[in-house]
């Protein structure tokens, strides 16, 4: 084992391999990732927007990207359970720091997450958002999707957020309309996951709700998954309020009847081989979080989407 440092967020030489320091003490990044502007042969970058002013109920996402750095910590040693490698002796991960926009200006917030985006993946490096509220995977979308074309949408959530409107609002329950609206994403090749609030509207995509993957599990909901998206280029966005509230309190909108952590990460871990082009984590609101265990189970998302590329390239 190399000689223990500290804030290896800062010192570290190189974006590859793992951490040793401890879990409560330096530089919070995300997995303990070095924190750096330099795009330049990074695989992943990891970025937060904190922005909860898109929310219809309860504020407070905008403190997400800071308390999943922090859960991260009590993660990022080890090989993770149960892929049994290291993903960063496998890919390039860096901690890209947090979209800036001034709080004074809610018109320009799209455009300015969009550009932050756009800088990502014109770099050729598949971005890992850190929410902030859903609305935030909107601008992102538009960004990855001038880049691959239309996307296959792989969406958790307790809610559709597709519902309609006639004139485009800062809101995180309309922006997936939006999207298919756009031709951002491809509805039929497209799958909402674990959805138990109701839409009149399905706008063309497929839905798995939550008390279906209740009654036919996690194999079910993968292969229902896969034989959707295929070979497409694929975005995976995870709402934490897809959590049922017993595992997941430190979110703006619980709705109860949700998935439980186990199955959730069980049906991510079965998204291998697929044709990724980023990731996004929102909705932990950790004022309304108990013992940072929403944010650990947000965390703990985010690194499988990391071992996922990993698998990808081993």
């Amino acid at each position: 084992m190399p000689a223990p440092t500290m804030d290896q967020a800062i010192t570290a030489a190189t974006p590859y391999g793992g951490p040793n320091e401890p879990s409560y003490s330096g530089v919070t990044s995300f997995m303990r990732r070095k924190y750096t502007k330099d795009l330049a042969g990074a695989d992943v970058a990891i970025t937060g927007v904190p922005l909860d002013l898109a929310t219809t109920g309860r504020p407070g996402a905008r403190f997400g990207p800071r308390g999943l750095r922090a859960a991260s910590a009590n993660i990022a040693w080890g090989k993770p359970f149960p892929w049994g490698f290291d993903p960063f002796e496998t890919i390039a991960a860096i901690d890209y720091g947090d979209c800036f926009f001034d709080m004074g200006h809610p018109g320009a917030f799209a455009d300015a997450i969009e550009a932050h985006a756009r800088t990502i993946v014109r770099a050729g490096v598949v971005p890992l958002t850190l929410g902030g509220d859903h609305f935030v995977t909107y601008p992102v979308l538009k960004a990855v999707a001038e880049k691959h074309g239309p996307l296959s949408l792989i969406h958790f959530d307790a809610h559709s957020d597709t519902w309609a409107e006639e004139d485009k609002r800062l809101d995180h329950g309309t922006m997936f309309y939006w999207a298919a609206k756009e031709g951002l994403v491809d509805p039929a090749h497209s799958v909402q996951v674990g959805l138990r609030t109701w839409n009149d509207e399905t706008h063309g995509y497929n839905i798995l709700t939550a008390p279906w993957i209740h009654e036919y599990g996690i194999e079910a909901a993968v292969s229902e998954i896969r034989a959707r998206v295929g070979s497409r280029p694929v975005y995976i966005t995870f709402d934490i309020d897809c959590l049922d509230p017993a595992f997941a309190p430190g979110t703006g909108t619980p709705v109860p009847g949700g998935l439980s952590s186990a199955q959730a990460l069980g049906i991510v871990r079965g998204l291998t081989k697929l044709t990724y082009t980023g990731f996004d984590l929102v909705e932990v609101a950790p004022p309304y979080d108990h013992a940072e265990m929403t944010a650990l189970a947000g965390a703990q998302i985010a690194l499988e989407y990391l071992c996922l590329m990993a698998d990808a390239r081993r």
